[in-house]
């Protein structure tokens, strides 16, 4: 068993949004994904893979095959393999999501 302060996964960067991770274990990762205010993830899919995402601090949008969704604290957010995903802090706050990438078996 291992046990992580996601917390301190929260680390951020003036430059562009960070991505921490917290485990890596055969198919599943599971990470941290860190905005500040105007940092974006560009859009991207996640081929043969399912996508949970928790936000753990702040707000933002969530943009899903181009239907945009907005996203606060508490948040569980899934996607799946061609949808594309993107994510943008549009608050005043920074930003802090949960990530676990579970790819499907071939």
């Amino acid at each position: 068993m291992t046990i992580k302060k996601a917390g301190e996964a929260q680390t951020f960067s003036d430059a562009r949004f960070t991505k921490n991770v917290l485990f890596s274990e055969g198919k599943s990762t599971a990470f941290v994904l860190n905005f500040f205010p105007g940092q974006a993830l560009p859009p991207h899919p996640h081929p043969n893979a399912h996508v949970y995402l928790y936000v753990m601090e702040g707000s933002g949008i969530c943009t899903i095959d181009d239907e945009k969704h907005d996203i606060t604290v508490k948040d569980v957010i899934h996607c799946e393999d061609n949808q594309v995903l993107s994510i943008e802090n549009m608050g005043s706050e920074q930003l802090s999501i949960y990530v676990v990438l579970a790819r499907k078996s071939s």
